[in-house]
């Protein structure tokens, strides 16, 4: 059984991080260890929210205790994302260090959560240098939206060329492939939302219907994210890839709007994730 890492935030309500990311990641049969950033009562979204964030020094206890278990040899990922501040940061590539060590096979799958268009940077300042400068140099897998891509790479994206051109100079900072979660671009068809998948061997294009939310769910990213990696690692094809991700992301999707919920109706979607009822062409484009 394929066996990762997940480190990321956690909450007791709703579904971000880790919450939008170990179920996923169980039903599409993934054995996941979790090692959690915070414990809070939800997502900062709401606005007010209670609990703990946990220091480096509690996360590398955890850590150390897991790799005392002697299963580091058998993790053939890690997954992260949201990183409250460096030190954190700091955390997460030892644990990369620590299982590629051991396992030389492993990847890392990095989700350089910083911002989103619309809504600018949400991190804390010297986050997004340390995310370009460290995380994503060490990642083989980054899986940025538009925004995040635009800012890593220091260009504007408005075409489909841009974002191919954008994705391959995030490729020529580290990672070896790189999924962009969402692209809205100028030449789009109306009422659309783009998944960009970019590799040394190709680029392939999916489109999808776009979701009128009243107030967009949080935690799709991260949903995203997991579940790319999932097939990812289950060894399908690059275009098999992202059509399997991105008919999960819209049976998600369709359930949560259809519940007219802030959270996302994972449980109520959980069938439909793992076996999408429509999937969606992934075109090659490059």
């Amino acid at each position: 059984m394929t066996q990762i890492l997940s480190i990321q935030s956690h909450v007791a309500y709703g579904y971000v991080g880790n919450r939008a990311a170990v179920f996923p990641l169980q039903r599409l049969g993934i054995d996941v260890t979790a090692l959690n950033t915070v414990q809070f009562s939800n997502h900062t979204g709401y606005g007010e929210f209670s609990g703990e964030i946990f220091s480096p020094s509690q996360l590398q206890k955890v850590m150390d205790g897991i790799e005392a278990r002697g299963v580091l040899p058998a993790m053939q990922a890690v997954l992260s994302g949201y990183m409250g501040d460096e030190r954190v940061g700091r955390v997460v590539l030892d644990a990369v260090a620590r299982i590629k060590q051991s396992n030389p096979q492993a990847v890392y799958c990095c989700d350089p959560v910083m911002g989103d268009v619309g809504r600018g940077f949400f991190v804390h300042a010297g986050i997004p240098e340390w995310m370009r400068d460290h995380a994503l140099p060490a990642a083989d897998i980054a899986t940025p939206n538009q925004f995040e891509l635009s800012y890593l790479t220091g260009r504007d994206i408005h075409s489909l060329a841009d974002a191919i051109d954008a994705a391959a100079a995030l490729r020529a900072m580290g990672p070896g492939t790189v999924l962009v979660t969402s692209l809205t671009r100028d030449d789009a068809p109306e009422h659309t939302i783009e998944m960009l998948l970019d590799t040394a061997a190709g680029s392939w294009l999916v489109t999808t219907p776009r979701f009128d939310f009243a107030t967009p769910p949080n935690g799709a990213g991260d949903f995203t994210a997991a579940v790319f990696l999932a097939h990812y690692l289950q060894g399908l094809a690059p275009q098999q890839q992202l059509e399997a991700t991105a008919g999960a992301v819209h049976a998600l999707f369709t359930h949560t709007f259809t519940a007219g919920t802030r959270e996302l109706a994972l449980i109520a979607a959980q069938d439909d994730f793992v076996m999408p009822d429509v999937i969606f062409p992934a075109e090659r484009v490059r």
